[in-house]
């Protein structure tokens, strides 16, 4: 080999060598660089041993993030309102509608009277709703925080809150309760109420700890047993709600039999009876399950489906609208409105007819401020659907006045023809032809006006606005029965009758204007169904007896209004000579 060429391999192992040893020095800088960018990421950015179990912790929260169903169980003691109200520290609320007071052990809405409403017309003590747990008619309720994680302390129905500032809750002074637990939350109740029937709760978290934690905000109504209820067909009472636009009524043996849910995306529910209604109201647009169900106590409840993350140094709130109300038509459509409801109207039972009844309420309500009697409102809405109905009426009528003038002549056919029933069909048509009567034809308009008569009848058995109004005389209360009785002549024989036997003086007249009504109208032709028309007065009035006296002198006028019209038209009435 040559010496040019041995010094050319020497330069390139040279070259090589260099390279070698540059590629060393680059990967011994990038290594140490690393490490050193380990050892300063640990030293000043890698999470705590606590925060990376809290990050394991929040995973696994998600991964389970199903709403948790709300626990509640307290022995129920059965005692004396008076005495569940001393067992427990609590602050006071009064406005303009009512007044009572809020446990501090469990922060429950517990004890509320109507102070505009008397239990009976002569008595000086108010109704009376929401009882405390601990009495033999607990009706309560209560809200808070639900959370999948059991190792969370969370605010409960013997929790002890304590407030903070203000101590009486009016239209304007608030009252915030507070209460923390041993992993550094604080939980905070901000409660505020409008002048009528409304209460606000705002629920806040502070989470001062390094862990993040998932909560799932609820509330819920208690009653511990079924009230006194008026068991009819056209009144609900019991659990209810508007759930995504859909009106859910269960009555309280439904729920006893099985339990009802339904997750839906906006809605209230409740509990409601004849005239008064206990309701929560979720957060708007904010998904939530519904609850119906009985667990030795009856209980009605919401709980948000997704969950509030509290991240540490951070606070979460949630709001709830609690609506405890004597059913007033206008208060209820104001709420409706001014929470940005949909159908919370529905909790005043107006039924299948309500695009007749609620109009007819209305139209009632304005009779009353132009009378400023609740009874003459009754009589002039009455007259008024005479009036529409009027053409109708007439037209039946006059058919039912042509059968009546037309019964000598059917029989003398019937006699005549006794023995064979098809002559006698023969013979009776070819009298209806020549008369031009149509035995059928005044079915028809009597049908058509029966669902608005109906409505009437609905509208004062389920709205307030009657309950404690006056009529005439011996009429103290248009909601309550007639409490005079045929059996001591209206109270002339000194002699209280039982229950049963109370047939008071409007029932006695409304039977008379029925029999009365049907001295006007033709005559069945079958001997059975002669016999049963005769009674139906009489049994008419023994059945309507216990029903409020609005509604009986709501049949009474209308009797009355018809046996006009029915008299005038047959005076006017009159049919060919039959040969």
């Amino acid at each position: 080999m040559s010496s040019y060429k041995i010094f050319r391999w020497g330069r390139r192992l040279q070259t090589v060598k260099k390279k070698i040893i540059m590629d060393t020095k680059n990967i011994i800088a990038a290594i140490s660089l690393s490490l050193a960018i380990i050892v300063i990421w640990s030293l000043f950015f890698q999470p705590s041993p606590e925060e990376l179990k809290n990050r394991k912790e929040k995973e696994r929260i998600v991964k389970n993030n199903d709403a948790p169903n709300i626990d509640s169980t307290e022995k129920i003691n059965n005692l004396s309102r008076e005495e569940a109200l001393k067992l427990t520290d609590r602050f006071y609320f009064e406005n303009e509608s009512i007044k009572g007071s809020i446990s501090l052990k469990g922060a429950t809405i517990d004890d509320l009277i109507f102070k505009k409403y008397k239990t009976q017309l002569d008595s000086n003590e108010f109704v009376t709703l929401l009882n405390p747990k601990s009495s033999s008619n607990g009706y309560y309720i209560e809200s808070g925080w639900a959370s999948n994680n059991k190792n969370i302390d969370l605010p409960n129905n013997k929790t002890i809150w304590k407030i903070k500032g203000n101590s009486r809750l009016t239209p304007n002074n608030n009252v915030t309760l507070i209460w923390e637990n041993k992993q550094k939350l604080t939980f905070e109740k901000v409660i505020k109420i409008d002048n009528q029937y409304l209460f606000t709760i705002e629920q806040k978290i502070k989470n001062n700890s390094e862990k993040i934690y998932n909560f799932y905000p609820y509330a819920q109504i208690i009653r511990t047993k079924i009230p006194e209820i008026i068991d009819f067909f056209i009144l609900h009472e019991g659990p209810l709600g508007v759930l995504d636009d859909q009106l859910v009524e269960k009555d309280y043996k439904d729920i006893i039999d099985k339990k009802y849910s339904k997750n839906a995306d906006n809605g209230f529910l409740g509990i409601t009876d004849k005239y008064w209604l206990t309701s929560i109201i979720p957060q708007k647009n904010k998904k939530f399950r519904a609850d119906f169900e009985y667990n030795e106590k009856f209980k009605v409840n919401y709980i948000e489906t997704d969950s509030y993350e509290s991240e540490p140094k951070t606070q979460i709130s949630n709001l709830v609208n609690v609506v405890v109300a004597a059913k007033e038509v206008s208060v209820i459509d104001g709420y409706n409105e001014s929470l940005g409801l949909e159908k919370f109207d529905l909790v005043i039972d107006w039924g299948w007819f309500y695009w007749i009844v609620k109009p007819l309420f209305f139209l009632n309500d304005y009779f009353f401020k132009l009378a400023g009697n609740y009874g003459i409102a009754i009589i002039l809405i009455t007259v008024c659907l005479r009036l529409v109905f009027f053409p109708l009426n007439n037209y039946a009528f006059k058919s039912m006045s042509k059968m009546k003038v037309l019964q000598p002549e059917m029989a003398r056919l019937k006699e005549l023809h006794k023995d064979d029933k098809m002559k006698l069909q023969q013979a009776m048509m070819q009298l209806y032809k020549k008369e031009g009567v149509n035995p059928v034809s005044g079915c028809l308009p009597i049908l058509i006006s029966i669902p608005f008569f109906f409505a009437i009848y609905k509208m004062l058995f389920v709205t307030i606005e009657m309950r404690h109004q006056p009529f005439f005389g011996w009429i103290k209360d248009l909601s309550e029965k007639d409490p005079t009785s045929i059996f001591n002549l209206f109270g002339l024989i000194p002699w209280d009758p039982p229950s049963f036997m109370i047939i008071g003086a409007l029932p006695v007249m409304m039977g008379f204007t029925m029999w009365l009504q049907q001295q006007l109208n033709p005559a069945p032709q079958d001997e059975i169904q002669k016999k049963i028309f005769m009674f139906f007065p009489l049994f008419l009035t023994i059945i309507l007896a216990p029903f409020p006296s609005g509604l009986v002198l709501y049949w009474t006028a209308n009797n009355v209004l018809t046996m006009a019209q029915q008299y005038v038209i047959m005076k006017r009435t009159t049919v060919k000579t039959v040969s």
